[in-house]
């Protein structure tokens, strides 16, 4: 088997369990958001391109939209299509953001959330235009961790340099702005920001921790790690809980 740290697509084989559990949820706040933004409407169909677990489509889904998940890896797939189960408008293909498998001016929006850092920029956007209808949007989500902003979220961030395996190198961080700008080419990229949380006991901390694909899941350097984590905890925790402080970040345009 290849080394997953070489495959973007093979990264979360041995997470999609941690990542469907852990993950922080997406806000019925971003629907909302885009109703105003995007003149979302229920009957639009949408394709969440880097679907995984489904948690952004869920939010869609709710709204009645049809969602179309497009997610490259196995068992995120899997995952997803579990989690959705009991919404008949939901459908899952193999495809990626290259490579979408979508007929030609099939969809209103494409989103991605938490994903197109993973995308080659370039190939995603022509796939992007030729799968959207004439006016459709291009829809981008990012949960921005804090990573300064109380002693715990400053030693947590501390506490991932030390023990990742990569995490400057596919850190979502490295998209910048101007990344986004040249994504959205000569059309206006637009940018909505709004706040989440999670608020974790130490399972929730281990499994929010081992969800991501720069953790470490076995080996020497995993043992040590987890091994430090009590103490992360017991030194930050509140009533037996600490508190992941997210910005949702939204961005958003068109692309033909």
């Amino acid at each position: 088997m290849a080394d997953p740290g070489s495959n973007p697509i093979a990264r979360f084989s041995d997470r999609a369990e941690d990542y469907a559990k852990y993950r922080p949820h997406y806000s019925h706040d971003i629907v909302d958001a885009l109703r105003q933004a995007c003149s979302l409407r229920p009957e639009h169909v949408i394709a969440d391109v880097g679907c995984g677990t489904g948690m952004l489509a869920e939010i869609f889904l709710q709204n009645g939209n049809p969602v179309i998940g497009i997610e490259p890896n196995r068992e995120m797939r899997l995952a997803g299509e579990k989690y959705l189960a009991g919404y008949p408008n939901f459908s899952m293909v193999e495809g990626s953001a290259e490579a979408s498998t979508l007929d030609p001016a099939s969809v209103d929006l494409v989103v991605a959330g938490q994903a197109f850092h993973w995308f080659r920029p370039r190939e995603a956007r022509v796939e992007f235009a030729r799968i959207l209808k004439p006016g459709g949007w291009a829809v981008l989500v990012w949960h921005d961790r804090d990573s300064q902003s109380t002693p715990f979220l400053h030693a947590y961030e501390a506490f991932v340099r030390k023990h990742s395996t990569d995490y400057e190198r596919v850190t979502h961080k490295l998209i910048n702005y101007a990344t986004l700008q040249h994504f959205f080419g000569r059309h206006r990229m637009q940018q909505i920001q709004q706040h989440n949380r999670q608020r974790l006991d130490f399972e929730g901390l281990r499994g929010r921790l081992l969800s991501s694909s720069y953790i470490p899941k076995s080996g020497e350097r995993h043992d040590a790690m987890i091994a430090a984590l009590p103490r992360l905890f017991s030194t930050h925790a509140v009533e037996g809980h600490v508190v992941l402080e997210y910005e949702t970040k939204i961005y958003y345009g068109h692309l033909d």
